[in-house]
């Protein structure tokens, strides 16, 4: 059992659409819809678990979805990029599959 987590266990994100961001990260990245469970501040919220098989630290992103509130402003606190580490070797294979979905790289 890990004892200490170097650097982030995961990063939270606020979305628009829960079947957009499922189509994202499961169909396009690959990820692991890891759970899906309720807001423990507000059960009538719930949010996506994305990791690796096991969730380890370090590989989970989480997203909340809402779906009736107005469009994110560009700045802070806003997420303007996530980073994930792929296979060494494994660029051209990920800026293809990217472009193919037409995702900018």
């Amino acid at each position: 059992m890990l004892s200490d987590t170097p650097g982030i266990h995961h990063v939270t994100g606020l979305v628009a659409s829960a079947q957009r961001n499922v189509d994202f990260y499961v169909g396009v990245l690959g990820l692991r819809l890891v759970k899906r469970t309720v807001n423990q501040n507000d059960v009538l919220r719930y949010h996506l678990f994305y990791g690796n098989a096991t969730g380890d630290p370090g590989t989970v992103l989480t997203c909340f979805p809402y779906p009736n509130e107005s469009p994110g402003r560009v700045g802070k606190p806003q997420i303007a990029a996530v980073a994930f580490v792929v296979p060494p070797g494994s660029l051209p294979y990920w800026r293809g599959r990217l472009a193919d979905h037409g995702v900018d790289v």
